[in-house]
């Protein structure tokens, strides 16, 4: 169920940086450089009503955007302590759930080329690579899934 998840509040930020960092810091040496998640702007994110997070204290969360005609994972972390719970599975379906209310036909998402346990999960749950690009300095594979698949179980 998804339902405990929730929209993040300020008193949240100091907590979502910090899973964010504890989710991506490993992937620093593998890549060569600071994944863009642990450069974001936390505090504007959750001012902005895009980030919802998970646990008390909190140990998992997810950052939204919605656009005109999809939903835009633009982060989702998961503290090393509470990895292999199904967290992780959790917040997939609460975006796609999300992006159904919103009535929003598709979700899209990237993740670095370097990070693929990230791709093999992607893919385990029905989202499709659309392409694999260069921004900067990071190699990102960019990925959709369009909602009439069937929803996370």
């Amino acid at each position: 169920m998804t339902q405990d998840i929730r929209r993040a509040t300020s008193s949240d930020v100091p907590r979502v940086k910090a899973v964010t960092d504890a989710a991506y810091h490993h992937y620093i040496d593998r890549i060569g450089l600071v994944p863009a998640p642990m450069e974001a702007d936390h505090a504007a994110d959750v001012a902005a009503g895009r980030v919802f997070v998970a646990g008390d204290p909190v140990v998992g969360l997810v950052v939204l955007r919605t656009e005109a005609d999809h939903l835009y994972l633009d982060n989702i972390a998961v503290h090393p302590d509470a990895q292999g719970t199904g967290l992780g599975r959790r917040l997939l379906r609460f975006l796609e759930d999300r992006a159904r209310e919103l009535g929003l036909p598709e979700v899209r998402l990237l993740t670095n080329a370097m990070m693929w346990e990230n791709q093999k999960l992607y893919e385990r749950y029905g989202y499709e690579v659309v392409e694999r690009r260069v921004d900067g300095p990071y190699d990102r594979i960019h990925y959709r899934k369009a909602l009439n698949s069937p929803p996370i179980g």
